[in-house]
């Protein structure tokens, strides 16, 4: 059963963590403070609570994944005519004036509540809670490198999407700073995922307990340290015409590439990170539900997969997940907290109207870019296991109705989409089965983790940085394709291209490569609710792959922020 480590928390969060001025305006009705709290690792572990519950976005828009997918020249705004916000975002005209608004918010409200626990956790002593010294000093490195890990999470989620941003280092720090330099912004992430590597304990992935599968660990941020390096030295190289291979560090300092790489091999040795057997294997399309008297998905059976779950090593479906190393842990939802807690996406991106088993109805938003599958090898496994293509009973789409939406392909994503079991209460979400979930709501049955990291990145991203094919043939030895043997950057794209297909990358891959100005140079015949309709985008160099800063944030700045060009 999967661990909802972070509703638990929730009563506790709405005191304990609100964040920034409304904890300081709020009576504290369990009589903690920031003067009394902290003390106990039950504490830490509440507030850590509340720095993971940040990555959460009440508004949709502001997932990560939904707006890095929607930018990417793989998927089209889709949904119905009423969508406008999507098709705003997938072309790249002026959106609403706050739709990234919960991006920055929940951002800063995860920096605010790590810079809590890094202040407080830093001259704090829990030897009386712990057998052992040495219990007692891993439990307080972990949580302190913990904490400089979400910071730099954070500050690198608002960098990436907005450029350069205010940086705000203490809890009692000023809130009206001016927006950091991109490099300055980079410097301080960059800072916080070494401070990350050298504070947390160096366990492998199992010998970590269940409870703890989730959070972020020493592995973890030098793989995000990998991709720190290569969104900023590729960002200002092809963007800013500004070459460089060095990551700066806020000291002064910079970290070569050869540093990087470094992190890297530590973690492809030491981790026991894995890739898994098989990439379809990562995605639960590939969960053959035996106890419901039939098979749900012939083309997974024939092609004997076997979900891994997403328990990480000690998931109870299959045999353990190793390959994922990072994830937004998503459960169920109900009307109490809205859809909160379940994830979105394959709901947003499931096909528009179409109630099929095992792929469940969604709202039609991003659909696939069709250019992209007539040009992807059918030897290449990852195809069928990436693209949900309709019409075709060996995906269990023969009775797809089209014409419900716009934007209409003909193809969807597979990694993230609807899934739904018949079983013994008939038609529900496959999470309604697996998890024993009540609510029968096809809007909130949606438990599936979005992955934010996994091992095959780190092997791509070692290949880039050293100019070296192993990593990137390790990958394709996995798909069964044949090793390139030699390196180069235009194998190296592609394999990203089609390792990470509608995982929030591509859009990013993009950007830092430079190749963004030339990706949407296409036109698509489509279906738009029933109707013939061509489809293209302009994409507008001089936004430089930002997203705008949300205008509620410049008006209450008083003009201290200054828009990002081009919005």
């Amino acid at each position: 059963m999967k661990k909802l480590i972070y509703i638990i928390s929730v009563t506790l969060l709405v005191v304990i963590a609100t964040g920034c001025e409304d904890f300081l305006d709020t009576r504290n009705l369990y009589e903690k403070s920031l003067d009394n709290y902290y003390e106990t690792p039950q504490d830490i572990n509440e507030a850590m609570a509340g720095v993971y519950h940040a990555m959460y976005t009440p508004d949709v828009l502001s997932m990560e994944g939904l707006a890095a997918n929607l930018l990417s020249d793989m998927m089209l705004g889709g949904g119905g005519p009423d969508d406008k916000t999507a098709k705003r975002i997938d072309d790249f005209t002026d959106p609403e004036e706050d739709t990234y608004h919960d991006l920055w918010k929940q951002s800063y409200n995860g920096i605010y509540r790590a810079n809590t626990i890094i202040e407080k956790v830093q001259d704090a002593d829990f030897s009386e809670h712990f057998y052992t010294e040495e219990e007692a000093t891993e439990f307080k490195n972990q949580a302190l490198g913990e904490a400089y890990f979400m910071r730099a999470f954070f500050y690198f989620r608002l960098g990436k999407f907005f450029g350069g941003v205010p940086l705000i280092l203490s809890v009692d720090a000023p809130r009206d700073v001016p927006r950091a330099s991109f490099t300055e912004t980079f410097a301080q992430i960059a800072s916080d995922l070494v401070m990350a590597i050298e504070t947390m304990p160096g366990k492998p992935i199992t010998e970590i307990p269940l409870e703890r599968y989730g959070h972020a660990t020493k592995w973890v941020a030098e793989g995000y340290l990998g991709r720190v390096y290569l969104f900023y030295t590729g960002y200002m190289t092809n963007m800013e015409n500004s070459s460089t291979s060095e990551l700066p560090l806020a000291d002064g300092g910079s970290l070569s590439a050869t540093q990087v790489a470094g992190y890297l091999e530590d973690c492809i040795d030491n981790s026991d990170h894995e890739l898994a057997e098989d990439f379809r294997n990562l995605w639960p399309y590939s969960y053959i539900n035996e106890s419901a008297g039939a098979v749900v998905l012939p083309w997974a059976e024939a092609e004997g997969l076997a979900w891994v779950g997403q328990d990480g090593p000690f998931s109870n479906i299959g045999t353990g997940n190793f390959e994922t190393m990072f994830v937004t842990r998503y459960a169920f939802g109900n009307w109490q907290w809205g859809q909160y807690y379940n994830n979105r996406l394959p709901l947003y991106f499931g096909m528009r109207d179409n109630s099929l088993v095992p792929f469940g109805q969604g709202w039609g938003w991003g659909t696939v870019n069709y250019q992209f599958w007539q040009g992807w090898d059918d030897n290449d496994p990852r195809k069928k296991g990436s693209i949900l293509e309709t019409g075709s009973a060996e995906m269990g789409t023969q009775d797809y109705a089209g014409d419900k939406g716009d934007h209409e392909t003909g193809y969807f994503n597979k990694k993230y989409h609807s899934l739904q079991h018949d079983g013994p209460d008939g038609v529900c979400g496959m999470f309604y089965y697996v998890y024993g979930i009540t609510n029968k709501d096809m809007q909130l049955w949606h438990a599936q983790d979005y992955i934010l990291l996994r091992f095959a990145d780190v092997l791509l991203m070692h290949s880039e940085i050293t100019q070296t094919p192993d990593g990137m043939d390790e990958v394709r030895d996995r798909a069964e394709l044949i090793p390139h043997g030699t390196y180069s950057l235009a194998n190296l794209k592609e394999e990203r291209k089609y390792e990470f297909a509608f995982e929030g990358l591509r859009w990013f891959d993009l950007v830092r490569w430079g190749d963004v100005n030339t990706a949407f140079d296409y036109t698509l015949d489509v279906r738009n609710s029933g109707m013939d309709a061509e489809y293209s985008v302009t994409y507008r160099p001089e936004t430089k792959g930002l997203l705008p800063i949300p205008e509620t944030e410049i008006r209450l700045s008083n003009g201290v922020y200054q828009q990002n060009p081009g919005w």
